[in-house]
């Protein structure tokens, strides 16, 4: 399906005499008030790829100066990430959401960890959440990832990780398009795994670096709790169905099963998408797995 774009997308704050290596990409849906209030703190071209919102996001955006937006008509979730990459023109691609913002030359800081690591595919940045910029739980998860530091005899800004968020990536564009970016299996929520598992098979290094700061201010028009539990449930099994050893697969269903509630919910969920996570399957290189099993819970 073919998508509305409006305007350029330039540069609107940089470092240096050059336009930045890099775009931001925003994913956005009916949060037009959030993303009026995000907007202004990116440094660079954006590109807002919009998904098939009503609340007129694509209307208050048109004309905006180092905004380009992509009007989708309908709502394609993560996989709108992967349409703004292929949109921009520039070697980095900085993923953002509607109420997520990049620091004051974090980006910049994070083209120079691409520029001296020629195989560094994705950069894990630390996220603070709210006002109050509480450390996302996650900075600590991947900050203690056992898989090391060297990937091809390069010692990385960071540990080496197998997952993200999505609101505090930036990706080497060659590298996350190379490998299809997001898919329309999973959808929206836990889609950061399979990407990451597949940057690291086809030998691209993917690394948790803190001194790269990105800021989320979570929407109070997020989904509900339970269903946000029933679409983790969902996507776990069904990243493991399309990448990971059988084994695998059961034990994260058993798991979210005997959970009950929205978990148990979300294995049921998995049924109508498993025909496309089964054509989708390939397994890991044997490292790639070793890596991957040595952070299962």
């Amino acid at each position: 399906m073919t998508h509305r774009s409006y305007g350029p997308a330039t540069a609107t704050r940089s470092s240096g005499d050059g336009p930045p290596p890099w775009t931001v990409v925003v994913m956005t849906r009916d949060r037009l008030p959030g993303l009026e209030g995000s907007l202004p703190h990116h440094e660079g071209p954006v590109v807002v790829v919009d998904n098939g919102s009503r609340d007129g996001t694509v209307e208050a955006l048109a004309g905006r100066e180092g905004v380009r937006v992509l009007a989708l008509g309908e709502n394609r979730g993560a996989t709108a990430r992967t349409v703004g990459a292929r949109a921009a023109g520039t070697e980095l691609v900085a993923f953002a959401d509607d109420d997520s913002w990049w620091a004051p030359g974090a980006l910049a800081r994070a083209a120079e960890h691409f520029a001296a690591h020629p195989r560094l595919g994705l950069l894990a940045a630390r996220v603070l959440v709210g006002p109050e910029e509480r450390p996302d739980p996650v900075n600590a998860v991947m900050a203690a990832s056992p898989l090391g530091r060297t990937r091809a005899g390069d010692v990385l800004p960071g540990p080496a990780v197998l997952g993200f968020l999505a609101c505090g990536a930036v990706v080497r564009r060659e590298a996350f398009l190379s490998v299809g970016g997001f898919d329309p299996v999973v959808f929206f929520r836990g889609e950061e795994e399979r990407v990451a598992l597949d940057l690291a098979a086809a030998g691209w290094a993917c690394a948790y670096v803190d001194d790269v700061v990105a800021h989320h201010h979570p929407s109070s028009s997020r989904a509900p709790r339970p269903a946000a539990l029933a679409e983790e449930a969902r996507n776990d099994v069904l990243t493991a169905v399309m990448r990971r050893p059988w084994r695998v697969v059961v034990r994260r269903a058993v798991r979210a099963w005997r959970a009950g509630g929205p978990r148990r919910r979300g294995v049921a969920a998995t049924l109508p998408r498993l025909p496309a996570a089964l054509r989708a399957r390939r397994r890991l290189p044997a490292d790639v797995e070793r890596q991957a099993a040595l952070l299962d819970p």
